[in-house]
C-alpha cells in the first residue's frame, strides 16, 4: 500500500513578463520560496523533478540552488509537463524510497501564438499548411460546435473573461491585474470566431516549485501539509475530438477529460459534490465552459445558468479560477498545471488572501488539458 503524500512547501514567481529574469531563474525563485515555507534548506530534497517548454533544461537549477548530488530528472509532457513533475515526485515519496522531493515547472515565451509543428505530433505537413496546428483556430471550432449543440451564448464566454479578469485583480501572482468590463469583452477584435482577444489567454512567463513528504516526514518537521489525495492522468481514447487530430469522427467517443475526471473522484473517494474550489484548465473562455462539464460539476448547456447565478464565483457554491486561471495569469507551459496546484494548497491553507473562498474550504479540484488529447486532474484534501 502506497503512503500518503502531502504537500508542504509551495513557492511562486510572478506571472506575466519579467525582463532581464530568465525563464529557469524564476524557476530558481520559485524553488527557493517553497523551501522557505516549508521551513527547509535545499540539501534537505532527496529528489527533483522539473521541466519547461522553452526555457531549458530543469536539472541546471542546481547551478543556482547547489550541488548537492541530488538525482533530477527533466521533464517534458506538452501542457502537462508540470503535473507530470508534480505526478512523479508524488509516486517518489508514496513510494517510501523518499522522504522528500521537489516538483518544479517554469517557462519564459516568446510573444505571440505557440507554433507547434506538424511532425512534432505525428501529423502531415498539410495540416499545418490549413492553419489547424494553431490552437486558437481548434478551440474556436470546438466551442462553436459545442454552443450549437448545447445552446451556450457568446456572452457565457465574455462573462468567463470578465470573471477571470476580476479574479486576477486580487492574486499577487497574476499577469492581468486590471478588470475588463463585459462590453470591452464582447467588443473586442475578434481573433478566431466567436473567441474575442480578451477570450484568449497568452503564452508568458513564471515558475512554480512545490515540496512533498512522507506523513512521517510532515509530523516529523511539524509542517502545515496538504494532502495529494489523486492524482489522474488520461490521454484520448478513440473516437475523441481533440487538439492536433486530423479528423472527427461520425460517432461521439470519450473525453480524456471525462476519464482522467472519473478516476480522480473514484480514486479520492469522493464526488463532484464535495469539492469546495476547483482550477479548470481555461486556455480560452470556451474551455472552462466545456470543461465544466467534462468534469462532472453541471450537464451540458447547464453553464448558462452558473454563470447568470454566479455559482463560479469566489463566493458561489463552486468556485472556479479563483486566481483568474490562464486569463489572468497567462500561459507559462511548464509552469501552468503547478500554478493550480498552488493555488489549490493556498486556498485550503487559507492563505489566498483577499481571493479567499469562504467556509474553510477542504477539498481542491484541479484539471489540465493539452495537446494531443491528454487530461490530467489532481485532487488536494486539507
Amino acid at each position: 500500500m502506497s503512503e500518503n503524500v502531502y504537500i508542504i512547501g509551495a513557492g511562486i514567481h510572478p506571472f506575466g513578463r519579467t525582463e532581464g529574469r530568465s525563464g529557469r531563474e524564476q524557476g530558481v525563485y520559485a524553488v527557493r520560496e517553497a523551501l522557505k515555507d516549508a521551513g527547509l534548506d535545499w540539501p534537505d530534497i532527496e529528489y527533483a523533478y522539473g521541466g519547461s517548454a522553452a526555457a531549458g533544461s530543469a536539472d541546471i537549477m542546481v547551478n543556482e540552488l547547489g550541488l548537492t548530488s541530488l538525482p533530477f530528472t527533466n521533464v517534458a509532457n506538452g501542457c502537462a509537463t508540470g503535473g507530470s513533475a508534480l505526478a512523479s515526485a508524488q509516486m517518489a515519496v508514496a513510494s517510501g524510497m523518499y522522504d522528500l522531493a521537489l516538483a518544479v515547472g517554469f517557462d519564459k515565451h516568446p510573444r505571440g501564438a505557440f507554433n507547434a509543428r506538424p511532425s512534432t505530433y505525428g501529423l502531415p505537413e498539410w495540416y499545418g499548411q490549413t492553419g489547424m496546428m494553431l490552437t486558437t483556430q481548434f478551440f474556436a471550432l470546438k466551442i462553436q460546435r459545442y454552443m450549437q449543440l448545447h445552446g451556450i451564448s457568446r456572452k457565457a464566454l465574455g462573462r468567463v473573461a470578465e470573471k477571470a479578469f476580476r479574479n486576477g485583480t486580487v492574486t499577487p501572482h497574476a499577469w492581468r491585474r486590471s478588470p475588463v468590463d463585459l462590453d470591452t469583452i464582447m467588443n473586442a477584435p475578434m481573433i478566431n470566431d466567436p473567441l474575442t482577444k480578451y477570450m484568449f489567454c497568452s503564452p508568458s512567463e513564471g515558475g512554480v516549485a512545490l515540496i512533498l513528504a512522507s506523513e512521517k516526514k510532515m509530523r516529523e518537521l511539524g509542517a502545515n501539509g496538504v494532502r495529494i489525495a489523486k492524482i489522474a492522468v488520461k490521454t484520448r481514447p478513440p473516437d475523441s475530438f481533440e487538439v492536433f487530430q486530423a479528423g472527427v469522427s461520425i460517432r461521439e467517443g470519450g473525453k480524456p477529460t471525462v476519464l482522467a475526471s472519473q478516476a480522480a473522484f473514484e480514486g479520492a473517494g469522493v464526488s463532484p459534490q464535495d469539492i469546495d474550489v476547483a482550477q479548470l484548465q481555461d486556455t480560452e473562455s470556451g474551455a472552462e465552459i466545456m470543461h465544466m462539464a467534462e468534469n462532472g460539476f453541471c450537464k451540458d448547456g447547464e453553464q448558462e445558468e452558473w454563470l447568470d447565478q454566479g455559482w463560479s464565483e469566489i463566493g458561489g457554491k463552486l468556485p472556479i479560477n479563483t486566481d483568474g486561471g490562464c486569463l489572468a495569469c497567462g500561459e507559462p507551459i511548464g509552469a501552468s498545471g503547478l500554478r493550480q496546484i498552488y493555488e489549490n494548497t493556498q486556498q485550503l491553507r487559507g492563505r489566498a488572501g483577499e481571493r479567499q473562498v469562504p467556509g474553510s474550504p477542504k477539498l481542491g479540484y484541479s484539471h489540465v488539458y493539452g495537446a494531443p488529447g491528454l487530461s490530467a486532474v489532481a485532487i488536494l484534501e486539507r
